[in-house]
């Protein structure tokens, strides 16, 4: 990831920047809040503001984190992203379903082992789930399906409409596995 545009936060740094952006910190059975001021600023900015001068074109703010670090229980709708280690698959997709709080939005995994990416997705049961790519392909940006120009797929006009009163859930399949 620091290849292509991310910033490694270490220590301090990743402390500073959880107080920034996070009013409320999530925690087991508490999803949180963000600090709404940051929500959609550049990494750069964020950075800024805890006194690191980087680059602007820096894309992610990248800290690796313990499992209840309030940035991975926090939904945050900004470029930090916590990094939390385990020992294997299992216990990462274990994880990953706790943390997502039942919001059954978006997730997306990395993985050649087919079992595991279908075992994620029939646990994580969101309205789109990636498999091998960026998650904006599941709205149709170099994935399955057409674009739709929100994010607001259980509740809104994304891939909900009034029209039906339907969830409409999509996995989308990029790169390794997809055959077109």
């Amino acid at each position: 990831m620091i290849k292509n545009g991310a910033y490694e936060l270490k220590g301090e740094q990743i402390e500073k920047v959880t107080k920034l952006v996070i009013a409320d910190p999530g925690k087991p059975g508490h999803e949180g809040a963000s600090n709404k001021e940051y929500v959609g600023k550049d990494a750069s900015i964020i950075a800024r503001d805890i006194g690191l001068d980087i680059s602007e074109q820096t894309k992610i703010l990248l800290c690796e984190v313990d499992r209840y670090h309030p940035l991975v229980w926090t939904e945050q709708l900004l470029p930090v992203i916590p990094l939390v280690r385990f020992n294997n698959v299992d216990e990462a997709i274990d994880f990953a379903v706790q943390c997502e709080h039942n919001f059954r939005h978006t997730a997306s995994i990395h993985s050649k082992n087919i079992a595991k990416l279908s075992k994620m997705a029939k646990l994580m049961n969101c309205s789109l789930f990636i498999k091998n790519g960026p998650n904006y392909s599941g709205l149709g940006f170099g994935g399955a399906g057409y674009t739709s120009f929100t994010i607001a797929t259980p509740t809104g006009e994304g891939l909900t409409r009034a029209r039906t009163f339907t969830r409409e859930r999509r996995c989308v399949l990029v790169g390794y596995f997809r055959i077109v």
